[in-house]
């Protein structure tokens, strides 16, 4: 033992030489984490002989504008323990595979002469053993193989299911590509180039905020971070930023000794609170209330009664307001032939005589000028966006059709034709309103009718009393009307005069600053079935006192790391647009809530959704999701109850030869029944999806809401539900007496550790770590472009997520020179897509399936697409870079350039690798930064030149100076090592609307406030008033409160209750602090700084109730399944609701449940279940048009209940 003694000896101090060596590194080598945690860290990384060591932040960030502070320091304590995962026991070191498959395949493999793609059929064919296979999912019993084997095992189920289903019906899910972009796309080119689906992520994890498409027509666009330092008031709700947004929260700090005041409004006490001035504690889901109180007393005392100058002209220029909308006479319910009114669509510029012809008329629409009295046709709006001439897409006050110059009336108090008793209903209390509000009658084409403008219907609903006859609110004290300040008292427990205090030191601070005042909002709110009424409520707030488009201002919205900045040239590459012009992208949440049966334990919405009645919200989801399908509107894949490749085989047999006749003939079938959307019956065999690959992300645990519903109807394995379907059925969409199980035939997923997806998948493959990879990576948080870059290389049989598809693109290549030989033609199904023309195709809506009109393809129904694919050449076209994007270009958001120049650079310059293809010289993307180079060289972002370009070609469409923006930049180009080498800081450019010339922090729509370029909207302006049919149907026209749904009617409990009505609390899935979704929870570090678990948070009111000690161990459970943890009682929870955060691991720490008969419990996801807001599906109409990741509904789990009940014993 004496060498014991030697080393902890203090005089021989060898002890030293074990620290030494602990931290000795042969190399320092750049890169960050492709984990969804938005921080975009530029990391060191040390390597010693091959082994990374440690890691730590890098400190050379280039600097702002010389008033803000610097960037640094940047990371958090789950960054730097990073490195464990890499040679830790959960690491994923060679392809797997389930037991019982691999035995079955071989054996059929074998008794096919070695024919691998018949050998795949026969499996499928054989009932008893596909179901044997799928209940081992889950359980274990995994085989190392080789990678040839398992290519071989992926390439025949793609053959097979292309040639017997169809390529539709093989689906992928990856998320929040701007974490590491090459690796998301590396998955989405091999599947649309294959012919089959990305399945969206923003919608489905529900970061996106529903209602930024429907203000401003905007997926999302926020402030970077350095931001904050600017504002004067910062509202925090929702979003712990210390705890979500480590990296940045010194900005928040930082703010403090500028002299900005922080509120935060949380039902709990927060980690954030403590950096706050005033910690607001709103009762769970009712920040909405607060804020529409807010906006009632800025209306009263600003807009009303100080008019105050700074909030009229914003209002006038940049918001809705001023535009005109119907209103519709309807008789009072009382049978005594009283009239009154009801908000309806704006109105439209066609409707006036003497614009009855004009180009886009129904797009166009109109105000008054305030000191003529004449109808203006105000430019910007989305007719001018796409009428042929263009020039007059812009804010300017100039009458689009005259030309004359005007003065928008925002409000028709002083000069009306008569006030007119318009209907407002309140949902808190389900109170209807009638109040007076001024109109003008105009002599339109369908003869006289009064209209108001928007100004004044807001002024009406939010209860503002102008001397107009009516039930508005006697003063702020009248908790029976809305939205007073006692009204609020009433949902979210917060007195009146902490209301009248933040509203009044709000607007003030807005006046003095000019809109310097912002809220910032995360998860915690969007995750509420009602989010978008919750946002827009702040929305309304911030643009009522001109805080948006300012710097120091803004909706400031922090979920996932979505901004992935050059968007432009990663989805031309990402989606293989350089070879095919049409992809399939799904809207994930209404494709997971039919195919794994989520709608059958559903019901109608309406019994939980506050609505009015009517014959568009008393339809059942399931039935919606069909109409928004067929009418174009949302994506649905598969498509048809038949093989598109045979769809288009039989339209030949039939006679047809051009691409137009091919498409007649298939829309001719489709509408005399002969052939039929997958939608019309999803749970019919010929409509499962089959094959499903998984990289980058957790899907069949961590996001999966109703995860037990995915476990029985996709896999086809144990699950933990006691859910019954509801005894209110589907009309339109086939009801099936037994829900199917198992749909799925194969679950691929590339994973570098053993986490939930990886356990109940069938094949596992070993992809390379964050520092084994070459790669990009940008965030919302700053504006900076950095890489992932390989430290080392990948270890074990470990490969790059781009060699992965690579060699999958090759390996089904080689299998289909044999079964799939022939090139295929495929009709490609899409839906109507924003930022295009479509966005103005259906004005009104026309079911052409229910005969209401024709089916037109792209006008009143998808439109439809035909592609040759060459399976035998995926490969091929995976590895080059296509001639499409030469000769069409590129382009984002609307905007577009011509990149022909960079292409041909790239086939002739010695800085760009090529190959020979097809007799062509053409750039080579074979390797990853050689991918990764044609990204940066092909963005606006990254080359001045074509930013240059984008600029010239929107300053045509608008009539505005604009390419002045990116003259400063006009010589930037970067490479990858560029990037290697420092952080760079990307362009100003026309795809995004914050500007950041001359070290200025980015701001989202500084470019709309300051260049006067439309928000891509109806109106070019920001929306305060949503005329579609289905907002006005569903009673969200208008801001307004709606509560959340209570447990009675939501259907979370039913089964539940049976046993008795236990104490029901209000289920809350945060994000953690040990880890960032699902990655870093089964991290050794971070366990060890928590409790080794994820644990089910509970008030002192409530655990005592309960029984329940803090420590003890607790079943979380409801209908759809059961989570088991250790409880933490604690006095910052508010009683009634309780917390575990997300995303838990099913592979760490799970006991089993007594309460499902010794089954193992599931995770924080077991006991969701997916509900959806019908008005999300509109299309066609403006803003309300789909794009991936943009818009459709949300998939929501805030509103969800369980009981929490105490275990007797604990069995692992």
């Amino acid at each position: 033992m004496s060498w014991i003694e030697d080393i902890i000896s203090p005089k021989t101090r060898q002890w030293e030489e074990f620290y030494r060596n602990r931290f000795q590194h042969d190399r320092i080598v750049r890169s960050t984490h492709g984990v969804n945690c938005t921080g975009g860290c530029s990391w060191q990384i040390h390597v010693k002989e091959g082994i990374v060591v440690w890691e730590t932040q890098q400190l050379d960030y280039p600097l702002l504008e010389e008033s803000l502070p610097p960037y640094e320091p940047r990371g958090c304590q789950r960054g730097i323990s990073y490195s464990w995962y890499l040679y830790s026991p959960l690491r994923i070191k060679y392809p797997l595979i389930r037991g019982t498959l691999i035995d079955f395949f071989r054996e059929e493999k074998k008794k096919t002469g070695g024919d691998p793609v018949k050998a795949w059929e026969n499996l499928q064919n054989d009932k008893e053993k596909r179901s044997r296979y799928q209940k081992s999912r889950g359980k274990g019993g995994f085989r190392r193989v080789s990678w040839d084997e398992v290519l071989e095992i992926m390439a025949a189920a793609n053959i097979y299911t292309a040639k017997k289903h169809g390529p539709d019906r093989v689906a992928g899910f990856s998320p929040i590509p701007a974490m590491s972009m090459l690796s998301y796309a590396a998955g989405a080119r091999f599947l649309q180039l294959f012919g089959g689906f990305n399945l969206s992520f923003y919608d489905w994890y529900c970061d996106l905020p529903t209602h930024f498409p429907e203000m401003w027509g905007e997926q999302t666009d926020v402030c970077e971070s350095a931001d904050w330092y600017n504002s004067k008031l910062i509202a925090d709700m929702g979003a712990c930023l210390n705890m979500t947004r480590t990296p940045d929260c010194h900005f928040f700090a930082e703010s403090r000794h500028n002299g900005t005041k922080a509120v935060v409004f949380s039902p709990d006490f927060s980690q954030v609170c403590k950096y706050a001035d005033q910690w607001v504690p709103v009762h769970p889901g009712t920040d909405n209330a607060f804020w529409m109180a807010v906006t009632h007393i800025i209306l009263k005392e600003y807009h009303h009664e100080k008019q105050t100058p700074y909030f009229i002209d914003y209002t006038k220029q940049y918001t809705d307001n001023p535009f005109l909308v119907h209103l519709e006479k309807v008789e009072q319910p009382d049978g005594k032939g009283k009239t009154h009114y009801k908000p309806g669509r704006l109105v439209r510029a066609n409707e006036i005589a003497k614009w009855v012809g004009i180009e886009n008329g129904d797009w166009k629409f109109l105000n008054i000028d305030e000191s003529s009295g004449e109808l203006i046709v105000p430019k910007g709006t989305m007719g001018y966006r796409w009428d042929k001439a263009g020039g007059k897409w812009n804010m300017k006050f100039e009458c689009g059709e005259t030309e004359m110059s005007y003065n928008p009336a925002l409000t028709l108090l002083k000069k009306n034709d008569g006030v007119l008793q318009t209907e407002f209903i309140e949902y808190g209390l389900d109170n209807t309103f009638l109040r007076g509000v001024p109109v003008k009658y105009l002599d339109t084409i369908n003869g006289k009718v009064p209209v108001v403008t928007i100004y004044d219907l807001m002024m009406g609903q939010y209860g503002v009393d102008r001397g107009l006859e009516g039930q508005y609110p006697k003063d702020y004290t009248d908790k029976d009307a809305s939205y007073t300040p006692a009204w609020q008292e009433i949902f979210t427990g917060i007195d009146s005069k902490t209301v009248l205090q933040f509203a009044r030191e709000w607007a003030d601070t807005a006046d003095t600053t000019k809109g310097k005042c912002m809220v910032i909002v995360g998860a915690g709110i969007n995750h509420w079935y009602h989010a978008n009424l919750i946002y827009r409520s702040a929305a309304m707030t911030l643009a009522l006192t001109g805080c948006i488009g300012k710097n120091g201002g803004g909706l400031n919205h922090y979920v996932g790391q979505e901004k992935l900045a050059p968007v432009d040239s990663w989805g031309g590459i990402s989606f293989a647009k350089d070879w095919v012009p049409a992809s399939r992208l799904q809207q994930t949440p209404l494709w997971h809530y039919i195919n794994t049966c989520q709608y059958r334990y559903d019901g109608r919405h309406s019994h939980y959704n506050a609505v009015p009645e009517n014959e568009l919200t008393k339809k059942h989801t399931a039935d919606s999701i069909f109409t928004s399908v067929r009418n174009g509107w949302m994506p649905y894949y598969p498509q048809f109850n038949e093989n598109p490749l045979n769809v288009v085989k039989n339209a030949e047999a039939d006679g047809a030869k051009t691409d137009e006749e091919l498409i007649r003939h298939t829309v001719d079938r489709l509408k005399s029944r002969d052939l039929k959307f997958a939608i019309n019956d999803p749970d019919a065999e010929e409509n499962f999806p089959r094959v499903w690959y998984i990289w980058r992300g957790n899907a069949i645990h961590g996001s999966m809401k109703g995860t037990e519903y995915a476990l029985k109807h996709y896999l086809g394995t144990h699950h933990n539900s006691i859910g019954k379907d509801s005894d209110e059925h589907t009309e339109e969409v086939v009801w099936h007496e037994i829900a199917p199980e198992g749909k799925m035939d194969l679950v691929v997923d590339l994973n570098f550790r053993m986490d939930s997806s990886a356990l109940y998948s069938d094949i596992v493959l070993p992809a390379a770590s964050w520092y084994e990879k070459n790669d990009l990576n940008t965030t919302d948080m700053h504006s900076f472009i950095h890489p992932l870059s390989q430290a080392i290389a990948p270890v074990w049989e470990s490969k790059t997520d781009w060699d992965i598809f690579k060699e999958l693109a090759k390996a089904t290549s080689e299998m289909a020179k044999e079964h799939l030989a022939e090139p295929q033609k495929d009709i490609v199904m899409t839906p109507l897509s924003h930022d295009t023309p479509d966005e103005i195709s259906q004005p009104v809506i026309k079911d052409w399936f229910k005969g209401e009109c024709e089916p037109i393809p792209g006008k009143t129904m998808p439109k439809f697409s035909i592609i040759t694919r060459d399976y035998t050449q995926l490969y091929e076209k995976f590895i080059t870079l296509g001639e499409g994007i030469r000769e069409k270009g590129l382009g984002a958001h609307g905007n577009h350039y011509f990149c022909k120049d960079e292409y041909d650079e790239m086939c002739n310059s010695n800085h760009f690798p090529n190959r020979k293809y097809q007799g062509k010289t053409m750039p080579s993307i074979q390797e990853d930064v050689w991918a990764a180079n044609a990204v940066l060289h092909l963005s606006t972002l990254t080359n001045g030149k074509l930013n240059v370009d984008a600029y010239k070609n929107m300053e045509k469409k608008t009539g505005l100076r604009l390419a002045d923006l990116g003259e400063g930049s006009k010589d930037v180009k970067f490479r990858f090592q560029d990037i290697v080498a420092q952080p760079r800081r990307y362009n100003t450019s026309p795809l995004w609307s914050g500007l950041m010339n001359d070290g200025r922090a980015y701001s989202a729509y500084t470019y709309n406030v300051e260049r006067l370029v439309p928000w891509r909207t109806l109106t070019g302006r920001q929306h305060f008033y949503l005329d579609h049919e289905l907002y006005i149907a569903h009673g969200e026209h208008l801001p307004t409160y709606k509560p959340a749904p209570r447990p009675e009617v939501y259907g979370d409990l039913r089964e539940t209750w049976k046993e008795g009505k236990a104490l029901a609390l209000n289920y809350l899935t945060p994000h953690g602090k040990w880890h960032i979704h699902s990655t870093y929870m089964d991290n050794l570090r971070m366990l060890t700084l928590s409790r080794g678990c994820e644990p089910c948070w509970l008030s002192e009111t409530d655990a005592e109730k309960l029984g329940i000690k803090d420590n003890d161990w607790v079943e979380v459970h409801n209908d759809h399944g059961v989570y088991v943890t250790r409880a933490c009682v604690s006095s910052r929870v508010a009683p009634g609701s309780c917390i575990v955060y997300h995303t838990v691991e099913r592979t760490v720490g799970i006991p089993k449940s007594q309460l499902r008969g010794g089954k193992r419990g599931g995770g924080n996801n077991s006991v969701t279940r997916t509900h959806l807001k019908p008005n999300y599906l509109s299309g066609g109409y403006g803003q309300f048009s789909y794009h991936f990741n943009y818009w459709g509904p949300i998939a929501p789990q805030r509103d969800t209940h369980v009981i929490v009940k105490k275990m007797d014993k604990l069995e692992w």
